[in-house]
């Protein structure tokens, strides 16, 4: 049976808690809101922009952009540099300061990696680059972790990431002995990687039982403005990782467009086909952008990482970052019950059988 609360609570139990104007300043996160990244953080064609607003990394001392970019869209698909590079190469010029990506993206090509590191190859030091392991043991990781040091063209990552601990039997795979939190550690001790984290988006248990168990310096989580509906992860989760002082990074943020109104829904068959076929969604979303993104900036998060199509994209999104500021409680709460028509196809990324699809694929962050 899924977690639903009354519609009357719907988006109460978090946001009164955590959300709105007081998460501005909870942990000291937006306190360097108008300090300025290492890198370059105005766009070239227009030097009077306003800068990238930055929060606090949980404790790596890192200031990280408020808006980063996630490795899929389009630098997940296949022979796709023409597009993918310069994306890459664009966000970086706009102040965009954190770069997600995985072992997995773009399938047994990492073609996500692969495009990413035709820019890492030259602008190594203006980006706090991410990567996963989806591997549960500890060879199979450390075989992972060489071959992303290899097609990122780097000799570190700022941070490694345990990618989508869903259940409790993932937990207990990477903790075991020859799990994956072997290479983690031993990555980490070797300054092969700089930082260690945990990422998911299916359940938040098996999240909070994960960081309860080791001192990750970030974790990965879907948020967005459904969460109140279904298994919510601001619920019970942000909370705990805000009290740890974790560096918080939410992703789904549209949840691969499905909260958006000019989205429109694929033809059934297609949707069949398709991993994301586990919930059919059959109307259009029912926020803009700008409200999609501000409701998660305005929870305590560190940063939000979106996959971007286009440069358009990138640079409408990063223009909404420039311009964000935080919503009320009675916002929250009033989008959050705007998503609710919404929330399952929004959400479909929590379903069992979405889940199942996740295991054999991948995990969008779009």
């Amino acid at each position: 049976m899924e977690n639903t609360p009354k519609k009357n609570n719907a988006g109460r139990r978090a946001f009164l808690k955590v959300g709105g104007t007081a998460a501005a300043g909870l942990l000291g996160h937006a306190a360097g809101a108008q300090q300025t990244s290492g890198v370059p953080a105005q766009d070239r064609k227009s030097p009077t922009a306003p800068a990238m607003p930055t929060r606090n990394l949980g404790q790596t001392g890192y200031k990280v952009g408020i808006f980063s970019l996630g490795g899929q869209a389009a630098l997940e698909r296949p022979n796709n540099q023409a597009i993918a590079v310069p994306i890459v190469e664009r966000a970086l010029d706009l102040g965009v300061n954190y770069i997600d990506t995985s072992s997995i993206y773009g399938g047994p090509e990492r073609w996500s990696e692969r495009y990413v590191g035709e820019v890492m190859r030259r602008r190594r030091t203006e980006a706090f680059l991410a990567s996963k392991t989806k591997e549960r043991t500890r060879d199979g990781s450390l075989r992972m972790l060489e071959e992303s040091l290899k097609l990122l063209q780097t000799d570190h990552l700022d941070l490694w990431q345990l990618h989508d601990i869903g259940l409790l039997e993932d937990v207990e795979a990477v903790f075991a002995k020859g799990g994956a939190m072997e290479a983690l550690r031993q990555a980490h001790e070797q300054k092969i990687v700089r930082h260690l984290g945990i990422t998911g988006h299916y359940r938040p248990d098996a999240l909070a039982e994960g960081i309860r168990r080791f001192p990750f310096d970030t974790i990965l989580m879907a948020l967005n403005a459904a969460d109140p509906h279904h298994f919510s992860f601001a619920d019970t989760l942000l909370p705990l990782a805000v009290e740890k002082r974790m560096g918080i990074i939410g992703m789904k943020i549209p949840g691969r467009s499905r909260l958006l109104a000019s989205w429109t829904p694929p033809p059934l068959e297609r949707q069949k086909n398709s991993w994301e076929g586990a919930v059919i969604a059959t109307q259009p979303g029912t926020l803009q952008m700008r409200e999609a993104m501000y409701y998660a900036l305005s929870l305590p998060l560190s940063t939000v990482i979106v996959g971007c199509d286009s440069i358009q994209q990138l640079e409408e999104n990063v223009l909404l970052a420039r311009q964000f500021t935080p919503l009320s409680a009675h916002q929250m709460t009033s989008l959050a019950a705007r998503a609710e028509p919404v929330s399952k196809q929004a959400m479909f990324f929590k379903s069992l059988l979405s889940k199942t699809a996740v295991t054999l694929n991948t995990c969008g962050h779009l």
